[in-house]
């Protein structure tokens, strides 16, 4: 696994929650806004998405579809803006943390 790839899927939740706290959205819409900025297939979402309901970072329901079938949408809980806020608090803490070594370590390193 590349080191790219582990740092998607170890940021990916936060992603998803961060999308998820401006509306509600399908799975394929959901995709689709990540896919903007990092690359992401369906088949990697989906389990994400399970899984945070599971947890109770988020919750679904259906909304029938004029075009096609019913769509599962979901949204972001009360605990999962928690989460989000502890998440993205250590995610700044451990950025920022990198960010110093680099400097102090190279300060004449370009960005």
């Amino acid at each position: 696994m590349s080191v790219t790839t582990q740092f998607r899927k170890g940021a990916l939740d936060m992603c998803v929650l961060y999308i998820l706290q401006t509306d509600d959205f399908y799975g394929y819409d959901l995709t689709q806004q990540i896919k903007k900025h990092i690359p992401i297939t369906e088949s990697t979402l989906y389990p994400l998405l399970r899984r945070l309901v599971k947890d109770g970072y988020c919750a679904t329901y259906t909304v029938e579809s004029p075009s096609g079938p019913q769509r599962k949408y979901y949204h972001i809980t009360h605990q999962g803006r928690i989460f989000l806020k502890e998440t993205l608090q250590e995610w700044d803490a451990f950025t920022a943390s990198i960010a110093a070594l680099r400097k102090e370590i190279n300060p004449h390193e370009q960005n």
